[in-house]
């Protein structure tokens, strides 16, 4: 057995030594070195997940901000909207009114062309009436101015109460002891185109039924004739 004295051993022995302090010293080196690239991998790692966080939230907050102005454009056009339809429904309220505001006057147009193709006929009617009476009036005249001297004047209504042309029948002839004494009934022809009388003088007391009775007959010389009849009954009295 060699003795640790010997040199030769113990350069031997060193030298094994400081090999494997030279091999723990790589390992270590190894480890630090190993432990320094995971530490800069996870500095990257942790610095790009960083930077990739940092940008989606910048582009969340975009994404919000987007979001908030189309709601806030979505609200807009939505007031808008009802804006709109309010006026439309109030453009077709508008219209609906304008066309019975039509309606009404289409039938009051033709309630008015009834009225006056009424009106029409009534003056048509008072006018044939009218020549009629005139007729009447021209044979009275014939009978009566002729045979019983009966004078016909035309005068103007100029009260209230009696106004447009009338006509006076001056009898004579009626009185025997003062035959030029005049006995007068005015008349005239109301708004229905009928006979009215308006006044005598003297005074007739059955004025009334002459007139009805002429109203009904339209019979103007029978008229005349009672009319006269009643002025000499009444001088006889």
């Amino acid at each position: 057995i060699m003795s640790i004295t010997d040199p030769n051993v113990s350069d031997r022995f060193t030298s094994a030594m400081e090999e494997i302090h030279n091999k723990e010293l790589k390992t270590y080196t190894d480890i630090i070195d190993t432990t320094a690239e995971l530490a800069q991998s996870h500095r990257q790692f942790v610095k790009s997940a960083l930077d990739t966080c940092l940008k989606k939230c910048k582009d969340d907050d975009i994404l919000f901000e987007t979001i908030q102005t189309f709601k806030k454009d979505l609200e807009r056009k939505k007031v808008a909207l009802k804006e709109k339809r309010q006026a439309i429904s109030e453009v077709i309220s508008e219209i609906q009114e304008k066309d019975m505001q039509k309606e009404d006057i289409i039938q009051k147009i033709e309630k008015l062309k009834e009225e006056q193709t009424k009106r029409k006929e009534l003056i048509e009617s008072q006018y044939r009436a009218n020549k009629d009476r005139l007729k009447n009036l021209q044979k009275a005249r014939l009978v009566f101015q002729d045979h019983l001297g009966l004078e016909i004047r035309t005068i103007l209504g100029k009260t209230q109460l009696v106004k447009g042309e009338k006509l006076q029948f001056v009898f004579r002839n009626i009185s025997p002891s003062d035959p030029d004494s005049a006995y007068v009934i005015t008349m005239g022809i109301n708004e229905s185109g009928s006979y009215q009388i308006v006044s005598s003088d003297p005074v007739l007391e059955c004025l009334t039924v002459l007139e009805k009775r002429l109203q009904e007959t339209n019979n103007l010389p029978a008229f005349l004739a009672n009319v006269r009849k009643e002025f000499i009954s009444q001088t006889r009295r």
